[in-house]
């Protein structure tokens, strides 16, 4: 007899300290990187589901953390009490955690770039041939299919391979892209009991790893928007907080503007995550003008001149928006118009997922 025998699931077979990882590093993107706050997290989640055993205790967990690299001991200073904190392997870590929730395994590919709409000599195969054309490279010539042609049109007896019979595989171009990824830090990605800016951070940091592992050689910028904007390098993202902040999308679009105005690619693009509206504005002689009712015409207007001004520049916007209101979408969509770029209204849940296929198809023309 012939059949498939099957065994009781015996699960991942991680250790102790394995699962417990997982846990700490999800708790330390939910405190923003205090290590403190996540270790008091794990016990109380420790006693309630008990995820340590008789064998392998949290204490024993936080000293093979410490052991292991992942975590340092600060000296006291004037300043406050000494601690735990994060070392470098932690938030590499963290960006690598993010990158399997967000994205899933990566499938092993040649790191580059992104395909154009464009065939041609390139460096990514497609499936499609075409004749044979003098000035082609040797190495599109596809030997297999020439061969065919050759059989077929010579047989075997008389078989003899003619410029007629090469055919070569076609290639599609590839670019490079920069890309600035802008995210709302206002009060709200905070308020009505949801946590809005951890999967914001999740995807970012995934977006990074992404980047790093399978596109070395685009670029990523990551900057915040309240009450102002900034850039921020990708090590803070782990310890990223939302802030007392009304939301100054216009201050945002300009600091990409800048940013991107000094890459070299060709193609560059701004995605954003908000949950607002624009509700603030910083005044050329230093002042903010702030109207968190309602959509402010004055600061939607100065919204939508940024939309036009970066399609003008040949720089699309994509809006990932996660609220839900009417009146908010239909701004999210005059504001997409002016730009004609692309939004998305999603939850948190599919947030990543949207990034990952917009970066993922974006194959644009070079300017």
């Amino acid at each position: 007899m012939q059949g498939l025998r099957f065994s009781q699931f015996t699960g991942s077979g991680k250790s102790t300290f394995e699962k417990l990882l997982d846990v700490f590093k999800e708790l330390l993107l939910h405190t923003s990187g205090d290590v403190d706050e996540a270790i008091d997290w794990l016990r109380e989640l420790d006693a309630e589901y008990q995820l340590s055993t008789k064998d392998y205790s949290i204490d024993d967990f936080i000293e093979d953390l410490k052991r292991k690299g992942f975590l340092r001991e600060e000296i006291d200073d004037p300043n406050g009490p000494g601690g735990l904190s994060m070392t470098a392997k932690t938030e590499r870590s963290i960006r690598q955690r993010a990158l399997e929730q967000v994205f899933g395994k990566l499938k092993k590919s040649q790191s580059g770039n992104h395909q154009t709409k464009h065939s041609g000599p390139g460096d990514e195969s497609s499936s499609d041939h075409r004749p044979y054309q003098f000035g082609d490279s040797l190495n599109q010539i596809d030997l297999q299919q020439s061969v065919k042609n050759a059989y077929i049109h010579g047989g075997i007896d008389d078989f003899n391979i003619s410029q007629d019979d090469l055919v070569v595989r076609e290639q599609f171009h590839q670019s490079q892209i920069s890309t600035v990824l802008m995210i709302d830090i206002s009060h709200s990605m905070i308020l009505y009991g949801e946590d809005r800016i951890t999967p914001a951070k999740r995807v970012a940091l995934a977006l990074a790893e992404l980047i790093k592992r399978k596109y070395p050689k685009d670029n990523l910028d990551i900057l915040v928007f309240g009450n102002d904007a900034w850039q921020i390098e990708l090590e803070e993202l782990p310890y990223l907080k939302v802030g007392p902040y009304h939301t100054n999308t216009v201050a945002g679009l300009d600091l990409a503007m800048d940013l991107l105005r000094k890459k070299k690619h060709a193609n560059k693009q701004i995605f954003m995550i908000t949950d607002g509206k624009p509700s603030c504005l910083h005044e050329p002689d230093g002042s903010y003008y702030k109207n968190s009712f309602g959509l402010d015409e004055y600061i939607v207007g100065k919204c939508y001149n940024r939309a036009a001004a970066a399609r003008r520049a040949g720089i699309p916007i994509t809006t990932f928006m996660i609220a839900q209101d009417p009146y908010l979408q239909q701004f999210v969509q005059n504001f997409t118009a002016a730009n004609k770029g692309k939004a998305f209204y999603t939850g948190l849940k599919g947030l990543g997922e949207f990034i990952f296929q917009d970066y993922e198809n974006n194959r644009k023309r070079k300017i």
